[in-house]
């Protein structure tokens, strides 16, 4: 069976009475990832919703010549998929393993039907919403404000978190994806920091030497 403590981890069900979340939890059920395995595409009908348990999700949309921008990286605790479970449209964007994960799938039908006995739990529905907004407008403004060595600078730093020395999770052209520019440019901008002696790079691992002017670059 699913992970309770996992649920309760999460914005949309933190909170909710044990019996409630029980309820949820015996109708989900844990799923297994391959890399490179699609969870489900762009205009896909929703029926479930998804908690990460390991691993990362890639949240991508595709051009229609194939291109492609990753608007969302999915780690350990996220939860996606839900919005289908609100407006019954397709879904907005495509997900798929980028590396060997689990994540446990929640079908959408116990979930309404705990948000129809006591629709007061909605707000917990607008908590969730709000980030999502909040991440989106601070996205659009990284697009308008920020040219490519400024994305990239930033998408190093959210990968790296607290650690200096990180392995790029992603391949350079999901990288590409996520800063919005094509691999050459992001390749380019990496190149410039290990120039100025910012970061350094072995392969695939990266160290942060100096975070301050990688910090700056990145606003």
């Amino acid at each position: 069976m699913p992970d309770t403590t996992l649920f309760r981890e999460t914005t949309l069900f933190a909170g909710l009475d044990d019996d409630v979340l029980e309820e949820i939890v015996a109708a989900s059920q844990d799923l297994e990832l391959r890399r490179g395995d699609v969870l489900f595409r762009e205009d896909e009908p929703p029926d479930e919703l998804y908690v990460v348990v390991s691993g990362r999700i890639a949240i991508a949309n595709k051009s229609i010549d194939g291109r492609e921008s990753m608007v969302a990286l999915m780690e350990e605790g996220d939860l996606f998929g839900e919005m289908g479970l609100f407006d019954g449209r397709g879904r907005s964007a495509g997900a798929r393993a980028l590396e060997t994960s689990m994540v446990t799938t929640v079908p959408y039908g116990p979930v309404r039907d705990v948000y129809e006995a006591d629709p007061a739990l909605l707000w917990r529905v607008v908590d969730m919403l709000t980030g999502r907004l909040r991440t989106m407008d601070t996205a659009l403004a990284d697009s308008v404000f920020l040219d490519v060595t400024g994305r990239t600078a930033k998408r190093l730093l959210e990968l790296a978190g607290e650690d200096d020395e990180f392995s790029l999770p992603i391949t350079q052209e999901e990288l590409a994806g996520m800063v919005g520019a094509s691999r050459e440019r992001v390749n380019k901008a990496i190149a410039s920091f290990i120039r100025l002696g910012w970061i350094e790079q072995i392969d695939r691992t990266y160290r942060i030497t100096n975070r301050e002017q990688l910090t700056i670059r990145s606003r």
